[in-house]
């Protein structure tokens, strides 16, 4: 039986979901209510369904555009749902020589053995981790996102031993992600993976405020600001990017 995905969208060139010019396949479902998502579309696991030899097909036709360090970027949703189906495209792109990357928050992720069997294979076919590490604190945490973050967290350490590459990436918003102490535990955190290749602060926005409304679903950041300068700034100064 062949492995099916619940797709969402196709990004056909993509920009800052990966090193060069990729193509972003964004997949349905998502356990996390993370109160700045922009895609609270994709929350829901109900979405058109593709093999992974028929998405493969539909993505490799943008390969010329990718030149040499382009590639296909798996995002969601949250893609470690669909480990499975994942793990088929990547072999497709690899079979081919296609750079992968996988964008996940790690809420999935779990050290039991069932979980780290698929998780394995999806890793062996995966190129680059875009890891989102949204809070420290695990109070904090639950009440942006409705979920805890140890896993998470073993999830980094988890990719640092086994030598998989990873870029962090954190939604900078004023009042909620912007504690200065917080950043200073993710910048201690940060400094003890091995693999990390580059960290990005991400600049909170509203883009996605129409899809809440869209949705009916009460917006909980109406009137949170977008970060100034000098607050994003002051945070890549706190996690040492600048």
């Amino acid at each position: 039986m062949e492995t099916k995905g619940r797709i969402h969208t196709l990004e056909t060139f993509g920009l800052v979901d990966g090193p060069g010019v990729r193509t972003v396949i964004f997949l349905k479902g998502c356990r996390l209510r993370c109160k700045y998502c922009h895609n609270p579309d994709t929350w829901s696991g109900e979405g058109e369904l593709w093999t992974a030899p028929q998405l493969f097909e539909r993505v490799k036709r943008y390969k010329p555009y990718w030149r040499n360090n382009g590639g296909i970027t798996v995002s969601g949703g949250e893609p470690l749902l669909q480990s499975a189906f994942v793990t088929e495209l990547f072999t497709l792109a690899k079979k081919e020589s296609i750079h992968t990357a996988l964008d996940t928050a790690g809420e999935p992720f779990s050290l039991d053995s069932s979980f780290l069997e698929s998780f394995d294979r999806l890793m062996a076919v995966t190129d680059l981790v875009l890891l989102d590490l949204k809070l420290m604190d695990e109070k904090g945490h639950r009440e942006l996102t409705g979920s805890g973050n140890r896993n998470i967290l073993e999830m980094a350490r988890y990719l640092s031993d086994k030598g998989k590459k990873m870029w962090i990436r954190h939604v900078l918003v004023p009042g909620i992600t912007d504690d200065e102490n917080d950043l200073i535990s993710m910048r201690d955190f940060i400094s003890s993976l091995k693999t990390v290749e580059r960290v990005e602060v991400l600049p909170y926005h509203t883009l996605g405020l129409m899809k809440w409304r869209e949705l009916e679903i009460d917006y909980p950041l109406e009137g949170v600001p977008v970060p100034t300068e000098e607050q994003i700034r002051k945070a890549k100064e706190l996690l040492c990017i600048i």
